[in-house]
């Protein structure tokens, strides 16, 4: 139903405005009881060979969905009726901010794929906290933390751990961002030793609460080897809790858009199918030559079971997805799901 009718009505509109529309129609829906029971029969799948037990936490399933589909946790409970093991809110920022100018999210059909430059463009985090405190579900949530485009890179720690702070009995997790490519020198925080110096200070702040929580790094998929070695040496000194791989691409190779199409749209990360591959690629790595010392969520073109699996059998101990859901639709939460049933049972 979604891709023969839903689907073509939104790729009608520009993407920001479907994605709002969607929001809303999400909202309507799950508003009377009726459709909600009917949408519940529909998209849930509960079994308890999909539980995972990850850095601490148990997990119904391990298909989660990715940070910057709900940036500011205003469908924790309808996505958790869709079936999601875990929903990761975020990027939050300690200050609300609009992001990059519009537009700033565009489809490659033909690829399957999105390309971003949203800017981390969000309420701030003390509007997320107001919607969370309502929230009816026990889904495990996560909170993917960043800073604000004003602020420089060397008061950067400041807003991770106002973000943490104020975030901390909210959420089960925390992420932090350094590897979105959309604001302006974010990514020279992955570089090895401010890197460090930002989780050892988020780590440090966590150790002082009662219950700490995990904190986890997300990485871009344009490192080096050389840089992944570095994240596995900077994960084993920090002790954080694990790595999400990946973030959007910069990387335009392989394409079956038009040049000049991509030239028009310009810079942003790129999501989707393409980045299916280079994903897959760097949680092998990280698992293989860590040895599987911390656990890996695997993001980056997953598109069916298929997917999901290889990424698992990658070294992945969950997975999320994003550009998925626009291009499947919401049923592809259960179609991963039966497909791990499946491959568990062989």
């Amino acid at each position: 139903m979604y891709k023969q009718l839903i689907k073509p009505i939104l790729f009608l509109q520009q993407p920001e405005s479907a994605h709002h529309f969607t929001f809303g129609l999400i909202k309507w829906a799950f508003n009377f009881p009726i459709l909600k029971s009917i949408l519940q029969s529909l998209f849930r799948l509960e079994d308890s060979r999909l539980e995972r037990e990850v850095f601490g936490l148990k997990f119904s399933n391990p298909v989660g969905l990715a940070a910057g589909f709900d940036k500011d946790a205003k469908l924790i409970d309808e996505m958790a009726m869709l079936g999601f093991g875990f929903i990761e809110i975020g990027t939050l920022t300690p200050k609300p901010q609009e992001g990059n100018p519009q537009p700033r999210l565009f489809r490659l059909p033909e690829d399957e794929a999105l390309i971003n430059r949203m800017g981390f463009n969000n309420g701030g985090v003390l509007g997320a906290i107001e919607r969370l405190k309502k929230r009816k579900s026990s889904v495990i949530v996560g909170g993917n933390i960043g800073k604000n485009k004003v602020t420089p890179n060397e008061e950067a720690l400041s807003d991770y751990l106002y973000c943490l702070e104020a975030l901390h009995p909210y959420v089960d997790y925390f992420v932090v961002n350094v590897s979105s490519p959309n604001t302006p020198n974010l990514r020279d925080l992955q570089e090895k030793e401010p890197l460090k110096k930002l989780l050892l200070g988020v780590k440090t702040a966590n150790a002082k609460h009662p219950q700490p929580k995990p904190i986890l790094l997300k990485i871009a998929p344009d490192l080096t080897n050389g840089q992944l070695d570095d994240i596995i040496e900077i994960v084993r000194e920090t002790q954080i809790e694990g790595v999400i791989a990946t973030n959007t691409t910069l990387d335009r190779s392989n394409l079956q858009t038009d040049s000049q199409k991509l030239e028009h749209i310009g810079a942003g990360g790129l999501s989707g199918k393409a980045l299916e591959k280079r994903s897959t690629e760097v949680i092998r790595y990280l698992h293989q030559q860590s040895g599987g010392a911390f656990p890996i969520v695997g993001v980056g073109g997953v598109f069916s079971a298929k997917d999901a699996i290889e990424k698992l059998e990658a070294g992945a101990s969950l997975v999320q997805v994003y550009s998925g859901m626009i291009y499947e639709g919401p049923s592809l939460i259960k179609k991963i799901k039966k497909g791990l049933l499946l491959n568990l049972s062989k």
